[in-house]
């Protein structure tokens, strides 16, 4: 992976277009690193699908919108830490 590529969904900005590799679900305050994981997974965060950042949030760039698959999901920046991603080069 280049380095202008990010590693992680929740380091890339508004406009990023990729795959998703996999999970690295973590806690995060009183939440358990298995239920975020769980969560994620219902929500579509797949290995291999497809994922692009639509919108984020005018202070601190947080929330994004996300596009996965076919749905546009609302996250934390925190919480698409835990997804891990390749960039699309068109």
């Amino acid at each position: 992976m280049s380095k202008s590529s990010p590693d992680t969904l929740g380091s890339a900005a508004r406009g990023f277009r990729g795959r998703i590799r996999g999970l690295r679900p973590f806690s995060i305050g009183g939440f358990p690193a298995e239920e975020l994981e769980r969560r994620l997974l219902e929500l579509g965060f797949i290995e291999g699908a497809p994922v692009e950042i639509v919108h984020q949030g005018l202070f601190g760039r947080d929330p994004i919108a996300v596009r996965v698959q076919t749905a546009t999901i609302a996250l934390r920046r925190r919480e698409a830490d835990a997804i891990l991603v390749d960039a699309i080069h068109a």
